[in-house]
C-alpha cells in the first residue's frame, strides 16, 4: 500500500520501560469501544459546534463584503480571496492530511520517537515553498490579474503564514488534539475576519469606503495569531514525548530517513490532489470573473456562500475521524472503519441535508439577504444544492481513500473531476453565466464522489450507506425537501410562508430523529455534549 513503511520494525527504539503496548496504549480505544465511537463523538460534537460559529461568521463577512463593497468592488474581494486559498492550497502540498496520517499511524504502532521526523519532513517544505509562491504572486498579479491585483497583491505576503496555519493544526489533529482546531480555526479566526471586516463595514455605512485592498489585509490578518499558537502547540507536544538515550536518538535518527521517504511517497501524488481539490473549491470563482466579469463573480460567491456551510460540517466530522480511521485501517480493523464511516456519514446528512434542502426550495429569499442585485443567480443556487447533496451523502469518501493509502487513486479522481469542470465551465460559462459554473462543479462533484465510493466498495468492502445513513436521509428529504415544497405550493415564496414550512419541517424532522435516535447512534453525540460525561457508547449497527 502505498505510503507504508517497506518493512514495519518488530519493536520500536527505545529502552525496556518504553514498551510497544503502553505506547499504543496512549493513542488507542477503550477496550469496550474498539471502533472509537465515544471519543469521535466527544472531538465531534466539539468540532460541529466551532464549525457552526465559522459557518455564521462566514456568512456575516459574505453579506458584509456584499452589502459594503458593492457587486464590481466585492467581485475583486472575493476573486482575491479564491485566487490565495488556491495558491494556499499548493503551498500545503498536501500534508494536511499526512501530518494527520503519519502522527496517528505511528503511536497507533509504538512509535511516537519518529513523529518528529515526520513534522520535519511536512513543515520545512511548506513554509519554504509558501514563501516562494507568495513572492512569485506579489509580484505576477498585476500582470496576470489586474481586475483584482490589489487586494490579491495584498493577500500574497501572508501566504506562508497561511499556509503552515493549515499545516501546523493538522498535526496538532494527529496528536488526537482537537481543541486547537475548534479554537483557533473555527472560533478565533473566523470571530476575528468577522470584527476587521465588520469595522470597515461600519466605515462604509459613514461613507468612508475602503478599497478592497484593505478589506483583503482585514481578512488575511487573523491568520497570524492562529500560525503561532498551532506551531508553540506542536512543539510543545513533540517535546513531551518520552525521553530516549543518546544511542536510542542516534536509531531513531536514521529510520527517521527513511519515515522521510514514506512520508513523501504517500504525500507526493497527495500534494496535486489537494491542490486540485482546492481548485475545484475556488477556481470556478476565478473563472466567472475572467470569463462573465467581477458582477457575475460576487453573485456566484455569494450563491456558493452555502456550499461553504455544508463543508464545514464535512470537515468538521473528518477532521475528528481521520486520525481513527488511520489507526483502525493500520492495524487491519476493517469493521471499525466501516463504523466510522457509516456513523460520521450518518451524522454528516443529518446536519447538513437540510440546510441544502431548505436553500433549494428558498433560494431567491437567500440571495435576498445578499441585497437584490444578486437574486439573479437563484437558478445556480439550486444547481449547486442537487450537487451538496451527492456529495454529503456520500460521506468524507476522499478521505476514507487516502487514510486507507489509496493517494493515487484519489489523486487520478480529483484530476479528472476538475478537468471535468474546467471543460464545462470554458463551455457554460459564456453562454450561461453563473448558471454555467454551477453546472460545472455539480458535474465535478459527481465524477469526485461516486468515483471514490465504486473503489472502496470494490477494494476495501467500505460504503457510508448503513441503516443510521438511509433513516437520515429519509427523514431529511421527507422533512426539509417534500414539505417545503408542498407549503410554497401553497403559500407563494413570501418570508411568512417560508417561516412556517421550517417550522413545520423542523418539527417532523427532530420527532424523526428522536424516534430513530439508536440506529442514527445519537445518544453518543448526546452523551458527549454533557459535561463530565465520557461514555462508551458504541456505533449504529
Amino acid at each position: 500500500m502505498t505510503g507504508r513503511l517497506s518493512t514495519p520494525p518488530a519493536a520500536p527504539v527505545g529502552p525496556p520501560h518504553q514498551a510497544a503496548p503502553t505506547r499504543t496504549q496512549t493513542g488507542g480505544n477503550p477496550p469496550d469501544d474498539p471502533s472509537g465511537i465515544s471519543g469521535f463523538a466527544r472531538g465531534g460534537v466539539a468540532n460541529l459546534a466551532g464549525a457552526a460559529l465559522a459557518a455564521v461568521a462566514g456568512v456575516g463577512v459574505t453579506w458584509l463584503v456584499a452589502r459594503g463593497l458593492g457587486p464590481s468592488a466585492a467581485g475583486s474581494f472575493f476573486a482575491a480571496t479564491a485566487a490565495f486559498v488556491l495558491v494556499g492550497g499548493v503551498a500545503r502540498l498536501g500534508t494536511t492530511t499526512a501530518l494527520v496520517y503519519w502522527p496517528a499511524r505511528l503511536r497507533a504502532q509504538g512509535r511516537p520517537e519518529l513523529i518528529g521526523p515526520c513534522l520535519r519532513s511536512g513543515l520545512v517544505p511548506v513554509a519554504v515553498l509558501g514563501l516562494a509562491l507568495g513572492i512569485a504572486v506579489w509580484l505576477t498579479a498585476a500582470h496576470f490579474v489586474p481586475e483584482y491585483a490589489a487586494p490579491l497583491t495584498m493577500l500574497a505576503l501572508f501566504l506562508p503564514v497561511a499556509a503552515l496555519s493549515e499545516a501546523l493544526l493538522a498535526a496538532t489533529r494527529g496528536y488526537r488534539m482537537m481543541r486547537p482546531t475548534v479554537l483557533l480555526e473555527k472560533i478565533m479566526r473566523p470571530a476575528t475576519q468577522l470584527l476587521c471586516v465588520g469595522s470597515l463595514a461600519v466605515l462604509a455605512l459613514s461613507d468612508i469606503v475602503s478599497p478592497p485592498s484593505t478589506w483583503a489585509l482585514a481578512w488575511v490578518l487573523p491568520y497570524v495569531p492562529g500560525a503561532a499558537i498551532a506551531g508553540f502547540l506542536v512543539w510543545r507536544r513533540w517535546h513531551s514525548e518520552p525521553t530516549l538515550t543518546r544511542r536510542d536518538r542516534a536509531a531513531a535518527r536514521i529510520e527517521g530517513r527513511t519515515v522521510g521517504r514514506a512520508f513523501w511517497r504517500y504525500t507526493a501524488p497527495r500534494a496535486l490532489a489537494n491542490a486540485a481539490q482546492t481548485a475545484l473549491q475556488r477556481v470556478d470563482v476565478l473563472m466567472v470573473a475572467g470569463l462573465a466579469g467581477l458582477a457575475p463573480a460576487a453573485a456566484y460567491a455569494v450563491a456558493g456562500r452555502f456550499v461553504v456551510l455544508g463543508q464545514l460540517a464535512n470537515g468538521s466530522i473528518a477532521q475528528v475521524v481521520q486520525p481513527r480511521l488511520a489507526e483502525t485501517l493500520a492495524v487491519g480493523d476493517r469493521e471499525g472503519a466501516l463504523r466510522l464511516y457509516q456513523t460520521a456519514t450518518a451524522w454528516l446528512v443529518m446536519i447538513s441535508w437540510p440546510l441544502h434542502l431548505i436553500v433549494a426550495c428558498y433560494a431567491d429569499l437567500y440571495l435576498g439577504l445578499f441585497g437584490p442585485s444578486y437574486t439573479s443567480a437563484a437558478p445556480a443556487v439550486r444547481v449547486l444544492a442537487a450537487a451538496m447533496l451527492i456529495s454529503t451523502g456520500c460521506g468524507m469518501v476522499d478521505m476514507v481513500l487516502s487514510m486507507a493509502g489509496r493517494t493515487t487513486w484519489n489523486l487520478m479522481n480529483v484530476l479528472l473531476a476538475l478537468v471535468t469542470m474546467v471543460a464545462i465551465d470554458l463551455v457554460a460559462i459564456p453562454r450561461l453565466g453563473v448558471v454555467g459554473a454551477a453546472i460545472g462543479l455539480a458535474a465535478a462533484v459527481a465524477v469526485n464522489n461516486l468515483l471514490p465510493l465504486a473503489q472502496l466498495a470494490t477494494s476495501l468492502r467500505l460504503h457510508p450507506f448503513g441503516p443510521g445513513t438511509r433513516t437520515a436521509m429519509a427523514l431529511a428529504a421527507g422533512s426539509f425537501g417534500v414539505l417545503p415544497w408542498l407549503a410554497r405550493l401553497v403559500m407563494p415564496s413570501q418570508p411568512l410562508g417560508a417561516g412556517a414550512a421550517l417550522v413545520l419541517a423542523a418539527g417532523v424532522y427532530f420527532g424523526g430523529l428522536r424516534r430513530f435516535q439508536d440506529r442514527l447512534a445519537l445518544p453518543a453525540l448526546l452523551a458527549a455534549a454533557r459535561p463530565g460525561r465520557r461514555n462508551n457508547i458504541k456505533a449504529a449497527p
